[in-house]
């Protein structure tokens, strides 16, 4: 592992300390966060075209379902998780690029009902155009939010690229049993989101220059926001499937628990949590280019009832480092409520339900005044 710590790249960035004011970061990168991500269809037809790998019984999960990370039976109490995430800069501070990005790759771990222990670093930087103080300071952003999680950030692999690149390698622990994965929602199971949406409608403010420091602030609250609740909800059989909404919007990855569990779903567009600085700016046009990718994509399994173009917009948002989004049984949503309220996630709200599969079917968002569904 080729890889350079933070304080490496501090003891030789001295002279370069009064340059990283005039740094914006997303101005080096055509996209941003998980934004970047390749559209659903395009990556099903890429995955599509791969030859059957070698599946040993120990891995209980590969790439069938769709799901956050990988899962390997190591023995009948433990199973390893093992994910990577990484992605261009969605602000300009290196620091807090360093934080979010490290976030979003640890919640795999967390949407599998795992606990991590121990993180790789992944680092692209163009080394010419980038003081070395900055590098160092989103190097430090990560391994700042590892000490947060409680695990060691113990090495990783550096390359000179032409954009800036960071995210992790994360592994983390589970026992095989009370693993979460797409495939084990119900019907009649409640949908329960744990972050609000918005994040990509902010990133898109911010690199136009028309995100105000409140909006910033809640961008960052959100998405460095550990998803650690997963490891108190893993350990619960009345949670069924756990997936986190990332690149693909909430629809895209609402999708995939469908399809793996074969459930159709419904939501309710005004149970969901929103950013409010973000749903004003949607409602004035503002989105990100992946969110029309991620439309176009799934567009066509979603029934929009009634349904404004800034609602379409904020349900295909790509979020980076969004919530979790759980299907439980329908006595055990006021718990699995209380849990998510009581660990700090204040905008955690049940959005729909789950039911039986239809033949092409698949999401249906009611839009309406009760919060019901």
């Amino acid at each position: 592992m080729e890889f350079l710590d933070p304080q490496q790249f501090l003891s030789n960035a001295d002279a370069d300390m009064a340059k990283t004011e005039e740094i914006r970061l997303t101005q080096f990168s055509h996209g941003g966060g998980c934004g970047c991500k390749i559209a659903p269809a395009v990556l099903s037809e890429m995955l599509a075209r791969l030859p059957a790998g070698f599946s040993p019984p120990e891995l209980l999960i590969g790439t069938q379902t769709s799901d956050d990370a990988a899962v390997y039976r190591l023995n009948d109490q433990q199973a390893l998780i093992a994910t990577t995430d990484f992605f261009m800069p969605i602000v300009d501070d290196p620091f807090d690029f360093g934080r979010i990005a490290a976030a979003n790759a640890l919640s795999d771990v967390y949407a599998m009902g795992g606990s991590p222990i121990l993180a790789l670093a992944l680092v692209g930087m163009p080394i010419d155009k980038l003081p070395l103080e900055v590098i160092a300071q989103v190097l430090e952003g990560g391994a700042s939010m590892c000490r947060e999680a409680g695990i060691p950030m113990a090495g990783g692999h550096s390359i000179d690229s032409v954009e800036p690149i960071y995210g992790l390698a994360a592994m983390g622990l589970a026992h095989p049993e009370r693993v979460k994965s797409n495939a084990g929602a119900r019907p009649g199971d409640v949908l329960i989101l744990g972050k609000p949406l918005g994040v990509g409608v902010l990133s898109a403010a911010l690199k136009s220059g028309r995100l105000d420091k409140a909006g910033y602030s809640a961008m960052i609250a959100v998405t460095t926001q550990l998803n650690r609740v997963g490891v108190k909800l893993g350990l619960r059989d009345d949670v069924h499937a756990m997936t986190d909404v990332t690149g693909f919007g909430l629809l895209g990855h609402l999708l995939e628990l469908c399809r793996g569990s074969a459930c159709c779903a419904e939501l309710a567009f005004e149970a969901l949590p929103v950013i409010e600085v973000a749903r004003g700016l949607a409602q004035e046009g503002i989105k990100t280019g992946a969110s029309k990718r991620n439309w176009s994509s799934y567009g066509g399994e979603v029934e929009l009832c009634d349904a404004a173009p800034w609602q379409q917009v904020l349900l295909t948002d790509p979020q980076t480092s969004g919530g979790l989004l759980v299907a439980c049984a329908p006595e055990a949503a006021k718990d699995v409520l209380a849990l998510f309220h009581a660990q700090g996630y204040t905008s955690a709200t049940e959005v729909g339900r789950l039911r039986g599969w239809e033949p092409g079917a698949g999401v249906r968002v009611v839009v309406r005044e009760q919060h019901a569904i």
